[in-house]
């Protein structure tokens, strides 16, 4: 017997906006959509099921008269190239809780095994110097311009950035799908990355649907909130200038960090082309090109008027490219969307009978025996 159930259709549509399925991909899936939302016809208890799965949204909002107010449990920086910030997805909320859930397996593991606080977090204010903040970072990650120069690409400079990171006590997670799930891709243009503040166990995540590059500099503007002692949701792009104060001021400790002016000013070719200087600047910091050129503004190099003329017209090749993330192999992949430094720490305490394989499997995105111990030994964690 197939119970028809009043489901509410102000949630309805709200869950259908969310997951952004169209009418056309309803209907294909549920013959009578038209007819829920008309109140001419009910769903069955099965089909409020199945499209509480499609639309990733809990079984019981959809009894509730009106869609219900999702609000994130961390400080929202996004400012979405002015425009009005929406209300954040499903994608960006499971991707928010499942880094808490690791946050706090790898906080007590930390507790449990005696590992020192992280003493970079929360050492800054934002009246400090930049300058001095990114000094202090670059000392703390060992991290050198010259050596980074000598990468062959940008892969390989994030690579270099995310090792050094964890190797500082910094948990790193890069991503472009929620979880283990290919079928949901994380928008670019809703986040770029989060920091959330922890002594023991801070954490940063990528949106590895992003550029190398951007990633590059999205770590960097992640580490700079962590000085900060101060988790959030950012958007953070090298040539716009936020609204918030302490935006404004992570991104000038994140352009230093990765493209010092000092260092700068003696690489740069003064009479070049500007959209001949900043591609090569870019491939020589293994930076953006709009870090490039925002670097040249901050050196006084170019006027307000330049940089603006330049930033948009840049902007608009970038979109242009096709973004990175996804797919690759499987074990390498899994180091990088749950970060080698708890991936490590979580297979380890499985095998030593600390942690439930069941929880670790839960919170490394595996389903089979097999595929987790093929991940530790491809961790190292055993031969």
């Amino acid at each position: 017997m197939n119970l028809t159930v009043p489901a509410s259709i102000p949630v309805l549509r709200w869950a259908a906006e969310r997951a952004r399925l169209d009418d056309f991909a309803l209907v294909k899936r549920f013959r009578k959509w038209p007819l829920w939302l008309s109140g001419e016809a009910q769903p069955t208890l099965r089909q409020i099921e199945d499209f509480a799965r499609m639309t990733h949204t809990p079984f019981g909002y959809f009894f509730l008269p009106e869609p219900p107010r999702m609000e994130l449990p961390v400080p929202d920086f996004r400012s979405l190239r002015d425009a009005p910030v929406r209300e954040p997805s499903n994608d960006l909320l499971d991707t928010v809780y499942l880094c808490q859930r690791r946050q706090d397996w790898f906080r007590e593991y930390a507790q449990i095994n005696g590992l020192p606080p992280v003493p970079f977090v929360g050492e800054v204010r934002v009246g400090d110097v930049p300058e001095a903040v990114a000094e202090k970072l670059r000392d703390t990650l060992d991290l050198s311009v010259t050596e980074r120069q000598t990468l062959p690409t940008w892969t390989d400079a994030l690579r270099q950035l995310i090792a050094r990171t964890e190797d500082a006590g910094v948990l790193v997670m890069a991503s472009s799908i929620v979880g283990a799930n290919s079928h949901r891709k994380l928008d670019v243009d809703e986040f770029r990355g989060f920091a959330l503040a922890d002594h023991l166990a801070p954490l940063v995540f990528l949106n590895a649907g992003d550029s190398k590059a951007a990633q590059m500099f999205s770590l960097a503007h992640e580490l700079a909130h962590l000085a900060l002692g101060q988790s959030g949701i950012s958007d953070a792009e090298a040539g716009r200038v936020p609204e918030r104060t302490t935006e404004r001021w992570c991104n000038k400790v994140a352009a230093e960090l990765l493209m010092p002016l000092a260092v700068m000013r003696e690489a740069v070719q003064r009479e070049a082309a500007i959209e001949q200087e900043i591609q090569r600047l870019a491939r020589l910091f293994k930076v953006s090109t709009l870090v490039a050129l925002r670097r040249l503004f901050d050196a006084g190099l170019i006027n307000a008027a330049t940089l603006w003329q330049h930033y948009r017209k840049e902007v608009e090749r970038l979109r242009t490219l096709e973004r990175t993330g996804g797919g690759g192999d499987f074990y390498r992949t899994l180091g990088a969307r749950t970060g080698k430094r708890f991936a490590r720490a979580l297979v380890g305490s499985a095998l030593e009978g600390q942690t439930l394989f069941q929880d670790a499997f839960r919170l490394l995105g595996v389903r089979k025996s097999a595929t987790f111990y093929q991940a530790a030994r491809e961790l190292g964690v055993m031969l």
